[in-house]
């Protein structure tokens, strides 16, 4: 059973954390580098700051990268992993 905040007496500002990956994009990379599947499927947290404003965070892929030291070889995936961040993130944060 999963427990939130609430279930163990604390209070949380809304927050959601939002996974999501492509296993072509992803596997490419923890071949190169398995430590990567730590931080492999994507997140993003969706979060409510105490002045009421909402916030969309997440990881650059170029960062997770180089943190697990990947190599130029992975760049093109990275590049890609970024680019559709990217597009999800300003489709989610643009008023409509």
């Amino acid at each position: 059973m999963r427990q939130g905040p609430l279930d163990v007496g604390l209070q949380l500002r809304p927050t959601e954390v939002l996974i999501f990956g492509n296993a072509k994009a992803g596997t490419p990379l923890m071949q190169s580098m398995q430590t990567i599947g730590i931080d492999l499927p994507l997140k993003a947290l969706v979060w409510q700051d105490a002045s009421g404003s909402t916030w969309l965070s997440y990881n650059d892929p170029s960062w997770l990268a180089k943190r697990h030291g990947e190599g130029s070889e992975s760049d093109a995936a990275v590049r890609a992993m970024a680019a559709a961040l990217d597009s999800v993130a300003r489709a989610a944060t643009t008023s409509h």
